[in-house]
Protein backbone atom coordinates (compact mmCIF):
# COMPACT_ATOMS: atom_id res chain seq x y z
CA UNK A 1 0.00 0.00 0.00
CA UNK A 2 1.25 3.44 -0.89
CA UNK A 3 1.92 5.89 1.90
CA UNK A 4 2.95 9.52 2.03
CA UNK A 5 4.39 11.53 4.91
CA UNK A 6 2.65 14.87 5.49
CA UNK A 7 5.03 17.66 6.42
CA UNK A 8 3.46 20.70 8.01
CA UNK A 9 -0.04 21.64 6.89
CA UNK A 10 0.41 20.66 3.24
CA UNK A 11 -2.30 17.99 3.13
CA UNK A 12 -3.43 18.79 -0.43
CA UNK A 13 0.04 18.18 -1.85
CA UNK A 14 0.41 14.95 0.14
CA UNK A 15 -2.97 13.74 -1.09
CA UNK A 16 -1.97 14.48 -4.69
CA UNK A 17 1.25 12.50 -4.23
CA UNK A 18 -0.73 9.64 -2.70
CA UNK A 19 -3.06 9.50 -5.71
CA UNK A 20 -0.09 9.47 -8.10
CA UNK A 21 1.62 6.65 -6.18
CA UNK A 22 -1.59 4.61 -6.11
CA UNK A 23 -1.91 5.03 -9.86
CA UNK A 24 1.69 3.92 -10.44
CA UNK A 25 1.29 0.85 -8.24
CA UNK A 26 -1.99 -0.08 -9.90
CA UNK A 27 -3.96 -0.20 -6.67
CA UNK A 28 -7.14 1.34 -8.10
CA UNK A 29 -7.05 -0.85 -11.18
CA UNK A 30 -6.69 -3.96 -9.05
CA UNK A 31 -9.53 -2.81 -6.78
CA UNK A 32 -11.89 -2.29 -9.72
CA UNK A 33 -11.05 -5.70 -11.13
CA UNK A 34 -11.82 -7.39 -7.82
CA UNK A 35 -15.12 -5.61 -7.22
CA UNK A 36 -17.02 -8.13 -9.34
CA UNK A 37 -16.35 -11.75 -10.12
CA UNK A 38 -15.21 -12.40 -13.66
CA UNK A 39 -15.32 -15.84 -15.12
CA UNK A 40 -12.02 -17.35 -16.26
CA UNK A 41 -13.22 -17.33 -19.87
CA UNK A 42 -13.88 -13.58 -19.66
CA UNK A 43 -10.40 -13.00 -18.21
CA UNK A 44 -8.91 -14.98 -21.07
CA UNK A 45 -10.83 -12.92 -23.66
CA UNK A 46 -9.69 -9.65 -22.06
CA UNK A 47 -6.08 -10.84 -21.99
CA UNK A 48 -6.17 -11.81 -25.67
CA UNK A 49 -7.80 -8.55 -26.71
CA UNK A 50 -5.15 -6.54 -24.80
CA UNK A 51 -2.40 -8.36 -26.66
CA UNK A 52 -3.97 -7.50 -30.03
CA UNK A 53 -4.04 -3.77 -29.36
Amino acid sequence: MAHVIVKGDDFERAFKQFKIRCKKEGILKEYREKQHYTKPSEKKRKKISKKRT
